[in-house]
């Protein structure tokens, strides 16, 4: 039996096709998931990924204490600016070498979910002092990308068996959350031993990645590490350790680290989207993905529990 693959699938033939077009992308999802990665089309307009990452970019070239405004302690890096050597890999001694910028689609501020769950539907903070118009452009962004995964979780959870619904009500108002990441230099960083980001899984459902400024994504697949390198145009999709749960492993969540090439002198800028589940969803195994030759491996946990764990191992959820 050949083994698993990263498979380049089409999002738009399975939402434009025929029964049996449709069939083949879940299939290839399927197939490719068992890797924790697939690459897929979109419909992403290319020109709002490029203002994006210039306004990032001209944020992350601010001065410390400039950016250092638009940190917020109480978001525990849910909001807001994080600094360097912060965010430090589950089981990782060394913090990551890098900085980031988060932000989400912020609810009301008495919706029941901001009142129960403040750590995760935290104020929003973004940098529009310093970097006018970069509110604006953020938001559409996120919101473009989240539909984006949005409409993927369907042909995921026909390959679970499930109703193409399924997970619709699960991330309706969820604390999906995107986050810019500038890596620097390695040259620069202050001890040997930093990675631009340790090897790790998400909490999450599923995890969007559009293209990189520059390389460095490196994923494991069949025990092995390698580059991811996506058709031109595609966004790299992984799977996160709540999917993992909700399919009793059958979707096993994507290892992937971000290391410096060799010989690389040079910065690296991205910007990830996290698809999160509603705080309150439980998330146990669902019935199509347990049989007797796949008993059912967890019990349910809630998904504000598992993810408040998360952000504590990470350093993110300090006193």
């Amino acid at each position: 039996m050949a083994e698993p693959a990263i498979l380049d699938v089409d999002l738009l033939a399975f939402e434009r096709g025929d029964g049996a077009a449709r069939a083949a992308v879940v299939d290839g999802v399927r197939r490719s998931l068992a890797t924790g990665f697939v690459y897929t089309s979109s419909d992403l307009p290319v020109d709002l990924l490029d203002t994006a990452y210039g306004l990032l970019q001209r944020f992350f070239a601010l001065d410390p204490a400039s950016k250092a405004r638009f940190h917020e302690p109480l978001s525990h890096g849910q909001s807001g600016y994080t600094g360097l050597l912060v965010e430090t890999a589950a089981g990782h001694d060394q913090a990551d070498w890098k900085e980031m910028l988060n932000w989400s689609a912020p609810l009301p501020g008495g919706h029941p979910l901001r009142r129960r769950y403040p750590v995760l539907y935290p104020e929003p903070v973004l940098p529009e002092a310093a970097v006018p118009g970069i509110t604006a452009v953020l938001e559409r962004f996120h919101a473009a990308l989240a539909d984006l995964q949005r409409r993927f979780l369907r042909v995921i959870a026909l390959g679970m068996g499930c109703a193409e619904t399924f997970f619709e009500e699960m991330v309706h108002e969820a604390p999906t959350l995107t986050r810019a990441i500038r890596y620097p230099p390695m040259a620069a960083a202050p001890a040997a031993g930093h990675l631009w980001a340790a090897p790790h899984a998400d909490i999450n459902l599923i995890t969007a990645l559009p293209r990189a400024t520059a390389a460095g994504l490196e994923v494991e697949v069949n025990g092995r590490w390698q580059a991811a390198a996506p058709p031109e145009g595609r966004v790299i999709l992984n799977t996160g350790l709540m999917l993992e749960r909700l399919s009793n492993g059958t979707i096993p969540a994507g290892w992937h680290r971000v290391v410096a090439p060799a010989g690389a002198s040079g910065e690296r800028h991205s910007v990830v989207q996290f698809c999160h589940a509603r705080p309150s969803t439980i998330l146990a195994p669902v019935p199509s993905c347990c049989s007797a030759a796949h008993p059912q491996r967890w019990a349910g946990v809630r998904a504000a529990e598992a993810l408040e764990e998360v952000l504590y191992r990470i350093n993110l959820m300090g006193p």
